[in-house]
């Protein structure tokens, strides 16, 4: 079999960490409201919206615009339902990880425990994406890398998790962002290097029906970032008149 190579698109590669940075920064300042929350409906408000920016936004968007950025060589379509599930599992490990972590102290063992789960999530919710992928190529994968993936991804979100809740200034948060954004996309790329592609003959079934286009990844680009930047802005509109309040 023909041994097949990847090849990427430079401005989707920046885009899919500009996103991740955009993500991490509002998931970050999402959480600022989980510990400030006076009931459980304001704090399971405040997880479920700082897991989504951070499991939808920082994590899935950049490893789908990501994907896009790699060329094979070969056509490729995306199956819709898998792609879909691989968002919620992000946005649902996120969630969890940070639900963990918020009940009370923030110690080593619930940080340990959640980022485990959050990491698992990750992960899964990467090689889901990947079995997402429909072409024609046979992909195979090298466990070492696999294993330094998961690994990643655990000491990503245990990261990830641990400033969330012990951050409050906005360049912090900022310069944390922008580590953040190193980090999940050091996950997605030790992922992508464990593939092995070797070219095939036959496309799968539901090819015709998969996502694709030339420009699909500056589309979810576009439309992730605008999402993030409204969800940062009220946030930030609705903290700035909370502190008037307190005054």
């Amino acid at each position: 079999m023909q041994e097949m190579h990847q090849h990427y698109n430079a401005v989707l590669v920046v885009l899919s960490y500009v996103v991740s940075v955009l993500g991490s920064f509002t998931a970050l300042q999402f959480a600022l409201g989980i510990s400030r929350a006076e009931n459980p409906g304001q704090r399971w408000v405040a997880v479920l919206a700082a897991g989504t920016a951070m499991g939808g936004g920082a994590i899935w968007a950049m490893h789908f615009i990501a994907m896009i950025a790699c060329n094979m060589g070969v056509q490729v379509t995306y199956d819709v339902v898998l792609t879909a599930i691989s968002a919620l599992l992000a946005i649902v490990a996120c969630s969890i990880g940070l639900a963990v972590v918020s009940v009370g102290a923030v110690g080593w063992l619930n940080l340990l425990f959640a980022g485990v789960l959050m990491g698992l999530g990750v992960a899964g919710m990467h090689y889901l994406g990947m079995a997402a992928m429909l072409t024609s190529a046979q992909i195979s994968y090298d466990g070492g890398f696999v294993v330094l993936s998961v690994v990643i991804a655990i000491v990503a979100s245990m990261a990830a998790l641990w400033l969330a809740f012990n951050l409050r200034g906005r360049l912090q948060m900022l310069g944390s962002a922008l580590v953040m954004g190193v980090a999940v996309c050091g996950m997605h790329y030790t992922g992508m290097s464990a593939v092995d592609m070797a070219m095939g003959d036959t496309l799968p079934a539901g090819f015709a029906q998969g996502l694709s286009g030339d420009y699909l990844g500056m589309v979810v680009f576009g439309v992730v970032v605008v999402l993030l930047a409204l969800a940062l802005g009220l946030n930030i509109v609705r903290q700035q008149r909370r502190a008037a309040l307190t005054i």
